[in-house]
């Protein structure tokens, strides 16, 4: 880590016990010549929330595949709990952009489906009580039966938090999990999401693009560079806690997003 990064990262929110680390992770294409991240460090302690942003191509989505397990890095180490991360597994949360719920499954038989892939089907009928309290959570007690074509975006999206959530995993990984609702349900999801993240003292780590999302959902915002992709700043969100779409007009918050925005213009034109 150079001079800048290291700065960058001092009062990062570091205090807590340490859930997932990044040590040095590099990631290189050989055969097409391209240098995707450049020797990444990260923590995420228990019960955080943060985010990376960064311009398009910087590496967002080869980082967040490496943290899933599904692309192993060229270069460091990735551990969570203490454990190599050398795969995908069952104490990684992953929610991308789409739901991808199967249609011809009802709500309460998607939210299962990762068991039942893993552990057989009398496995996923076990969890089905623990299925049903996680809707509860969500707000969709009563559509346990109902097929997806039945559900909105949003309700569709919340199934797929549950979905997540079923392996009980020590970190969720959310690719967007919500670009393409229109900004009204955007905005009341991620409070949603904010809600069960607190409820459950989940770790969670965002990609995204929108500034604003990012600030009013975490404690610490990571800034990357263009390919190839590091962090040039982490910064620390000084906002209370639950948040509210009001504090969006406070101008603490504004100050927040302009810092960010300043510091991706910057980055564009190194």
């Amino acid at each position: 880590m150079n001079a800048l990064q290291r700065s960058a990262f001092d009062g990062a929110g570091l205090a807590g016990r340490p859930v997932y680390e990044l040590r040095g992770v590099a990631k290189s294409y050989a055969r097409r010549s391209i240098h995707a991240l450049d020797r990444v460090d990260l923590t995420l302690t228990e019960g955080s929330f943060s985010s990376v942003i960064g311009p398009s191509g910087c590496g967002k989505s080869t980082l967040l595949k490496i943290m899933a397990g599904v692309l192993p890095p060229t270069e460091g180490s990735v551990y969570l709990e203490g454990t190599p991360v050398t795969g995908t597994r069952r104490d990684i949360g992953m929610m991308f952009q789409q739901a991808t719920l199967f249609p011809w499954r009802t709500t309460l038989e998607n939210i299962v489906l990762p068991i039942e892939i893993r552990d057989g089907k009398k496995a996923a009928r076990a969890m089905h009580d623990e299925a049903r309290a996680l809707l509860d959570l969500v707000g969709l007690k009563g559509f346990d039966s109902v097929r997806p074509n039945e559900l909105s975006g949003g309700m569709a999206q919340r199934a797929a938090i549950c979905r997540m959530l079923i392996t009980k995993p020590a970190v969720l990984l959310l690719d967007e999990p919500f670009s393409a609702l229109d900004e009204l349900s955007r905005d009341f999801m991620n409070m949603e999401l904010q809600r069960i993240c607190m409820e459950r003292n989940a770790t969670a780590f965002l990609v995204t693009h929108s500034i604003p999302e990012a600030v009013i959902l975490s404690d610490t915002v990571y800034v990357m560079s263009p390919r190839p992709g590091n962090f040039v700043e982490a910064i620390n969100i000084d906002l209370p806690r639950p948040r509210t779409l009001d504090m969006m007009t406070d101008p603490k918050f504004g100050e927040y997003v302009r810092r960010i925005r300043a510091r991706l213009d910057k980055g564009a034109f190194l």
